[in-house]
């Protein structure tokens, strides 16, 4: 299983500044993408037909190692196919774009030609934090 943040766009970022090598220039915004399948390690995974655009996200200032999402700018409506919804990926950019993370639904979602679906919570936590 492959989910969880992207090696090469983010985590190995992290790392190497660390070590003091520059930090590519940081991410002006979270654009999620919903998937019928786990993304991949590099977001290419089965992603959903029934809309295929990303949804960008407003964060709350991180606190305790945790950042949670404040808001996103509208739901995602299905254009004609019927298929289960089970992962998000989060990307750089509302089309191309660089993948940065992605994550299980916390339960498969069934979804029928015109329903919606909203993504009403997304947090991400790092640990262990030293107290």
């Amino acid at each position: 299983m492959t989910v969880g943040l992207s090696t090469v766009n983010l985590a190995n970022n992290w790392l190497n500044m660390l070590g003091g090598t520059a930090f590519p220039s940081a991410p002006t915004l979270t654009a999620i993408k919903l998937y019928v399948a786990d993304p991949g390690a590099a977001g290419l995974g089965t992603a959903s037909a029934g809309d295929t655009t990303r949804k960008t996200v407003t964060w709350s200032a991180a606190s305790g190692g945790s950042k949670a999402m404040s808001s996103m700018s509208g739901g995602w409506t299905n254009g004609g196919t019927s298929e289960t919804l089970s992962h998000i990926g989060a990307w750089d950019s509302t089309t191309a774009g660089n993948f940065l993370f992605s994550a299980a639904l916390t339960g498969t979602q069934a979804w029928a030609s015109t329903n919606t679906f909203s993504l009403t919570s997304l947090s991400i936590s790092l640990t262990p934090l030293a107290a």
